[in-house]
């Protein structure tokens, strides 16, 4: 099976961006190995029966067609493959760590059943399995493309459309997986945390495609409105999955909460990192595109007014349509909204390795304050 995926994709697009990736790769590399050891096995195990299952075989397969075409299936699959970077499985190695960290429940009633394996139950593994495919599956289903935007540089139009129904087919079938994952957990709370968490990725998915980019520009968003959104969309799996290991393990509310907290300002501190990469990369700015809606941006139009932003975005009109994005990109690098976005990523940074003071220290503790330190590290 991951030879069939590997041809396939070979010649394939690689990945337009990854996660954490302001570290550099053998930092972060480190940090990823060192913590793969502290619970046991590396994360590409994760889904490894899923990916042997003989319906991901038919669908890779079929997914062969679109070699030669630009359609986002065929660089989201190249990733899951070709994953060197250790990023496409952070989530589950992020659940893996708070379970080992917390440890045993000293006041569960009755004690918990179950083998600890380097010091997490088996219920808990199958949660952090269940959360990335639950990732993955919303990384497929983001790659449909939109047909009446496709151009004959992507691909045939027949060509493309083959790859939204097969985007559609194959993110269903990881959601299923989940589904049937959860309900053998035999926990109702943990069901309705990772279940609630789906929900807010529809909704944050929903509010990042709802209108394009420079329609968002011009909203008068404020930079609560942002994060809320923000958790919703990267946040909220993260920090519920974390909350719901500490459920399974009987832990009392106090740490699920601490848990909920990590996971969240950790989400946040992550998502600005990766906003601040256009600003901060000493690569030229055509290599690095950034969205109208990204923290420095929200920050930028806050601290300048509304009124003076939407001037300098008419002014940095290239004939009067579409943005020049190199102008704005030096109007924002020359404001205040880079700076506060620092200080925020810090904060949040702050306040996830706040939560953790309540864990007992330990490996698997120091590195989850180790991930922090990589995320907020420019």
């Amino acid at each position: 099976m991951l030879q069939i995926l590997r041809s396939t994709l070979a010649g394939a697009f690689c990945r337009c961006q990854t996660l954490y990736s302001s570290t550099s790769t053998s930092s972060w590399t480190k940090v990823v190995s060192e913590a793969e050891k502290i619970v046991g096995y590396p994360t590409s195990f994760m889904s490894l029966r899923c990916l042997l299952s003989d319906e991901l075989s038919n669908i890779a397969l079929h997914v062969r067609k679109l070699v030669g075409t630009k359609h986002p299936l065929i660089s989201t699959a190249r990733g899951f493959v070709y994953d060197s970077k250790n990023n496409l499985q952070l989530r589950g190695l992020v659940v893996l760590l708070m379970s080992k960290a917390a440890g045993c429940s000293k006041t569960a009633d009755p004690p918990l059943e179950g083998d600890l394996v380097s010091g997490i139950y088996p219920s808990q593994r199958n949660l952090a399995e269940i959360t990335e495919l639950i990732h993955t599956a919303f990384l497929v289903h983001r790659g449909i493309v939109n047909i009446m935007e496709v151009t004959s540089s992507h691909g045939s139009l027949k060509d493309m459309q083959f790859g939204n129904k097969m985007a559609v087919l194959s993110g269903d079938f990881l959601l299923a997986n989940a589904s049937t994952g959860l309900a053998q957990l035999q926990n109702t709370k943990v069901v309705e945390l990772v279940s609630s968490a789906i929900g807010d990725l529809v909704q944050g998915v929903y509010y990042e495609n709802a209108r394009t980019d420079e329609e968002k520009a011009t909203d008068d968003i404020l930079m609560t409105n942002w994060e809320e959104r923000i958790f919703l969309s990267h946040g909220a799996l993260l920090a519920k999955s974390c909350q719901g290991a500490m459920q399974l393990a009987k832990h009392d509310t106090q740490v699920q909460e601490m848990a909920f907290q990590y996971g969240k300002h950790m989400s946040l501190a992550h998502k600005l990192n990766s906003d601040l990469q256009p600003f901060l990369a000493e690569t030229s700015f055509d290599t690095m595109p950034f969205s109208l809606n990204s923290a420095p941006v929200i920050l930028h139009q806050e601290a300048s007014g509304r009124d003076i932003w939407i001037n300098q975005l008419k002014q940095a009109k290239v004939n009067g349509r579409q943005p020049d994005y190199p102008k704005l990109h030096g109007i924002i690098k020359a404001g205040k909204g880079v700076s506060s976005s620092l200080d925020l990523c810090h904060y949040h940074g702050n306040q996830a390795l706040e939560a953790l003071r309540c864990f007992p220290a330990s490996e698997a503790r120091s590195t989850l304050e180790n991930i922090v330190c990589a995320v907020t590290k420019f």
